[in-house]
């Protein structure tokens, strides 16, 4: 597949609850090794959008093309079938649970009616060896023993674990040091440069331009620019998210 087409493409995408228009004509693109960056203010749409790839929420009217070709999800479990996954803000890992059984959780490896353990621990020692920056130790230890960095690393790996094609990060990098942030960006690159298609989320412009090679801009509900990253600056990409329009890219009002 070239790089030139998008592996996941909505158009003119429409989505209201009750009353309330939340999303407006949308239209957006993700490229098969590329990090694309999802930003807009509070409210601008970025939830609801991300919900309306992930299968969570249909949209009213418009497009969803993967690969080109039209599909309709109905839940998440068509969009993972389509290789999606979403990783949201509150990583829904169980902090009781370790490692091998988050990454497993509702899709355990057996052998008969017995869990295969062996299995299960040699793909996940297998995934985060191809992920993690640093080693988290055993794969048997307790999320709750782990730090922030590597509890977001476990939740990535969980995403990609399943031959996933295209991976939504919702603020990856929230609350984390300086260290821990540094980790987990590298490894969002690290994942696109294995040829994933990436979307992230992300308030923060320095880890924006770190790592994307395309911006996305919501404003109000709508997609105000799609840009590639090396042909905007900061204060672009701020204006975008405030204003809506930035007058160095010739955008209309």
């Amino acid at each position: 597949m070239s790089v030139t087409t998008p592996l996941l493409e909505l158009r003119g995408v429409d989505k209201s609850f009750g009353s309330m228009k939340v999303l407006r004509d949308v239209a957006f693109s993700a490229y098969p090794g590329e990090v694309t960056a999802l930003v807009g203010d509070n409210g601008a749409g970025k939830t609801t959008l991300v919900k309306c790839i992930g299968g969570i929420h249909p949209y009213d009217s418009g497009e969803y093309l993967f690969e080109g070709r039209p599909v309709r999800l109905g839940s998440p479990r068509d969009a993972a079938a389509l290789g999606i996954e979403v990783v949201h803000q509150d990583l829904a890992l169980c902090e009781n649970l370790d490692i091998v059984q988050n990454l497993f959780l509702g899709r355990e490896r057996r052998r008969g009616l017995v869990l295969d353990e062996a299995t299960m621990e040699e793909l996940a020692a297998k995934t985060l060896s191809g992920l993690s920056i640093r080693t988290m130790g055993s794969v048997r230890q307790r999320i709750s023993t782990l730090s922030g960095g590597q509890r977001q690393t476990v939740a990535i790996a969980r995403a990609v674990l399943w031959d996933s094609r295209l991976v939504v990060l919702d603020e990856p990098a929230a609350a984390l040091g300086v260290a821990q942030t540094q980790q987990v960006l590298e490894l969002v690159r690290r994942l696109a440069d294995q040829g994933l298609a990436v979307v992230l989320i992300s308030h923060n412009m320095n880890d924006v331009f770190a790592v994307s090679d395309r911006i996305a801009a919501l404003y109000l509900g709508r997609m105000v620019a799609q840009v590639r990253t090396a042909d905007v600056t900061h204060t672009n990409v701020v204006e975008l998210i405030t204003s809506g329009r930035s007058g160095d890219l010739g955008l209309p009002r």
